[in-house]
């Protein structure tokens, strides 16, 4: 009989510590909501300790989602797991998460203690959290760099001392899979306790095995695979969600094992995780890159349009792709649009339909046709928008590759229109320099990314940058069909991002 597996969640968590990725609550409950519609079976929505606003959103997260399993990390110490109970015991489930190095790098380098003064605050910590909860998962920090036999001893001290779930993580991506699943097998072999608890895994990608030591650890007798979506965290990431519940329901045969995710919801997921946390997925991302289910080939074309299975082992339809192209111009007036938007899946107010629908306009008005990609690209950015210190208005640019660039741009801050000009080392360094003096303020460009969201020559145009302003990252996204002023409109969110954390801080204005 099929094994089930669960799916822990910690997009929240471990998915939130990617630089400039983080969230206010609002955010968080919105990816929290669609999580459960995902169906995902454990939701780390934080680590309460971290921050009194990280303590509210993982609460907000508890109070009103229903479902999943809501749990809250925390050190092995008192006052996080007194944290993390404030923060998770509304939820119908909760789960106090405790973790602690095991490996003699961790515990010498870092942690500087001995082996049996760890393995006794192992012990004393589930013990403690257990007064509050009765579902704790202990997590023994950098498994796979771990004595083995020592591990085995402290899996086994924490099942007695009360864990109910049993962690295997490889922290730093050290693993390979034939040696990650043999750990988890002769772990079972070793400490029979494990059959009276949950036995999890939680892998990272640095050296690009995360899913597939995932896969092998379930192989090998893993219940729980912590992960993420489109496969973000720390570093170079976690586990990705999609790609590890996808060859599980894909390869069912060989692995024997199913999970009760809602495939049908992956993409939705995805594309939501991406935009709140402006973090773009590859186009050759598996499952839900962009180029996932498009051929160019001539031989897989024809291939394609005999049988899809010659080329494709998922219907894009499996993970909530809608395989067809929905297309609008500047004449197609309101009521197409709203039919459009319902067809795509989203029922929107009136005051964010017309935000819209203004948007709308402004793609449309400068493109023959507006795709259906377009117009998901379009809510998305309007939807997830934080509150807007200044606002895009126009600009103009003079270059060439015998003058210096030069740029004007104007912004409104209430109801004044503010105009600066700049020279750069290009159109967009002028653009950004502009902006700068605008907003007085400057910014250290990180990252800029800016790619075509669909095709043709009068494409849509992303640009996602990164900027440290005050020592804190910030992310910005903008879309055009004229890619500088999409990098204007992205430096602007960015800075629209900065002003509003700065406001919250202070008190004047809450993001949630």
């Amino acid at each position: 009989m099929a094994r089930r597996i669960y799916i822990f969640d910690t997009t929240l968590r471990d998915g939130e510590q990617v630089p400039g990725a983080k969230l206010n609550k609002r955010q968080k409950l919105e990816i929290a909501e669609q999580l459960a519609r995902l169906g995902v079976d454990v939701i780390e929505a934080g680590f309460p300790c971290s921050s009194p606003e990280d303590l509210q959103a993982v609460k907000a997260i508890a109070e009103q989602v229903k479902g999943p399993v809501i749990a809250g990390l925390a050190r092995a110490v008192q006052q996080d797991i007194d944290l993390a109970w404030e923060a998770v015991k509304p939820a119908e489930r909760p789960r106090i998460h405790v973790f602690l190095g095991s490996s003699d790098i961790h515990l010498q380098k870092k942690l500087r203690r001995d082996r049996e003064t760890a393995l006794q605050q192992a012990v004393d910590s589930v013990k403690y959290a257990k007064r509050y909860c009765q579902d704790v998962e202990y997590s023994t920090e950098d498994a796979s760099r771990t004595d083995f036999d020592y591990l085995c001893r402290v899996v086994e001290a924490v099942i007695k001392a009360g864990a109910t779930v049993v962690n295997i993580p490889d922290t730093v991506g050290y693993a390979i899979p034939d040696e990650f699943g043999e750990m988890i097998k002769k772990l079972r072999e070793r400490v029979p306790a494990l059959d009276r608890v949950t036995l999890s895994v939680h892998c990272h990608n640095d050296l690009g095995l995360a899913v597939a030591n995932t896969l092998a650890a379930i192989r090998n007798g893993a219940d729980q695979v912590e992960c993420t979506i489109n496969g973000i965290g720390e570093r170079a990431g976690n586990a990705a969600l999609e790609e590890i519940v996808m060859a599980l329901k894909v390869r069912q045969a060989s692995f024997d094992a199913y999970t009760n995710i809602n495939t049908k919801e992956i993409y939705r997921t995805s594309r939501m995780v991406s935009r709140i946390m402006n973090i773009p997925v590859q186009p050759n991302k598996a499952i839900v890159g962009s180029n996932a289910f498009a051929h160019s080939s001539g031989i897989h074309q024809d291939g394609i349009l005999k049988d899809r299975s010659t080329y494709e082992i998922i219907r894009p339809e499996d993970v909530g792709i809608k395989d067809h192209k929905l297309v609008l111009t500047a004449r197609s007036g309101r009521a197409a649009l709203r039919h459009q938007l319902q067809q795509l899946g989203f029922s929107l107010g009136e005051e964010k339909f017309e935000r819209v629908y203004q948007r709308f306009l402004n793609v449309a008005d400068r493109k023959k046709e507006v795709s259906s990609e377009d117009l998901v690209t379009i809510v998305e950015i309007e939807l997830t928008k934080v509150p807007e210190t200044y606002t895009f208005h126009s600009l103009q640019i003079m270059s060439g590759n015998t003058i210096t660039p030069m740029a004007s741009v104007t912004l409104i801050k209430g109801e004044e229109k503010i105009t600066e000009s700049a020279l750069g080392n290009g159109p967009v360094d002028a653009v950004f320099k502009s902006i700068e003096k605008i907003v007085r303020k400057t910014a250290k460009l990180r990252d800029y990314d800016l790619k075509a969201v669909t095709t043709g020559t009068d494409a849509l145009g992303e640009a996602m940058v990164r900027v440290e302003i005050d020592g804190m990252i910030y992310s910005g996204i903008g879309t055009s069909p004229d890619v500088i002023e999409a990098s204007a409109r992205a430096y602007v969110n960015a800075f629209n991002r900065y002003f509003a954390a700065k406001k919250g801080i202070n008190g004047v204005l809450s993001l949630d």
